[in-house]
């Protein structure tokens, strides 16, 4: 095989494992890794400031696999590496090869993050950097993925299993799978194991995700857009809670407020601070405004513009726009036993558009019609 199309498939390789910046498969372990190019990419701000001469730099690294996965492995004396090498790790069984995304002492703080305890035993080792030897077969393994999951997906349908299989990653060394499934109910994939095994002859393994995950491995396109959060950028999920929706005002349809994965949008919980932040100046929106008209309800509420919009019970069909400063003075007169004459003295007045907006803003959809 010449060296051209080695060199595409390893750049296939890369790219597969989040990588954007091609490298080549010679000995030298060209780095394959540029910052903002992977999801899980992390800045290090520690990188480059000056450190007493007697300190011993931090022995635990951080690398990355199917940019979807991170753990932390621990430097062997006289190794050494740098963001974007590509590594040989310990795995259960054998090794496993993944791309370096962070070393030095910020590790040690994404590791009390993530609660895990440097001292212990159980981090596992980086063997070495990858040969040339090591990344040939991990070029390899990576190739089977797209036709071990279409495989996968026939055989479990096939055995007649209510399960969906959404990914699949081989380890480095081409001695394991781990195929990613999501399923309603409990699934008994034992029989569906041993015919993976004897269709790959490798070691199998079944990992149960969920709806969240499945969106952010599958990605897709969401309702603004744009490419989804969790395939491109987010890599926690947090729980969203439907009080998100109801303090920003948006409409109570699950069909609009559910994402791809069908759970509540991640977005929701974006800007859910900000509101809560600005609704504490309001006043209580649950008392009604009484007016000599009759009793006047909430309709709508603009958090940021300070405008609450109310309208009489005997006519809910008209709303006014009363800004909060009134609508304080409006309840304080009521707690004295007193009523304003009408809601119209103090809802804000409607802006006239002017000539320029009519031209520009409503222009008919037939204005390009050839008319007879």
């Amino acid at each position: 095989m010449d060296e051209k199309k080695v060199n595409d498939i390893f750049s296939n390789t890369i790219l597969a494992r989040g990588c954007c910046l091609a490298g080549k498969t010679d000995d030298e372990n060209n780095p394959v890794f540029s910052h903002g190019c992977a999801k899980l990419d992390v800045q290090n701000w520690l990188k480059g400031l000056p450190f007493p001469p007697d300190f011993k730099e931090f022995d635990c690294i951080e690398v990355r696999f199917k940019n979807n996965r991170k753990d932390f492995f621990r430097l062997q004396a006289g190794i050494e590496v740098h963001d974007g090498d590509i590594v040989a790790v310990e795995a259960s069984p054998g090794h496993d090869i993944g791309v370096v995304t962070l070393t030095g002492e910020l590790v040690r703080m994404q590791m009390r993050r993530k609660n895990v305890n440097p001292a212990k035993e159980d981090v596992r080792k980086v063997y070495r950097r990858a040969r040339q030897a090591d990344i040939e077969k991990w070029m390899g393994a990576v190739a089977k993925e797209d036709n071990a999951i279409f495989k996968c997906r026939r055989i479990a349908a096939d055995l007649g299993l209510k399960m969906k299989v959404n990914d699949v990653e081989y380890q480095g060394d081409d001695t394991k799978a781990i195929f990613y499934y999501t399923a309603d109910d409990r699934v008994d994939f034992r029989e569906l194991i041993k015919v993976l095994a004897e269709e790959f002859r490798i070691r199998i393994e079944m990992r149960q995700i969920g709806v969240r995950q499945e969106a952010s491995r599958l990605g897709g396109i969401g309702t603004c857009g744009r490419e989804l959060c969790c395939s491109t950028w987010l890599t926690g999920f947090h729980s969203v809670a439907t009080a998100a929706a109801r303090v920003q005002q948006l409409s109570h349809n699950p069909q609009k407020l559910a994402g791809q994965c069908g759970k509540l949008k991640c977005c929701l919980n974006y800007e859910y601070e900000a509101y809560l932040d600005a609704i504490k100046n309001f006043p209580d929106t649950s008392i009604p405004l009484k007016t000599n008209q009759g009793e006047a309800i909430v309709m709508k509420i603009d958090v940021f513009a300070g405008i609450i919009w109310y309208a009489y019970k005997t006519n809910e069909s008209e709303i006014f726009a009363i800004p909060v400063d009134q609508v304080e003075k409006i309840q304080s007169l009521n707690k004295r036993g007193k009523q304003v004459e009408k809601l119209e003295d103090f809802a804000r007045k409607q802006e006239k558009k002017s000539e320029l907006d009519l031209i520009v803003g409503q222009d008919e959809l037939t204005r390009f019609d050839k008319h007879k």
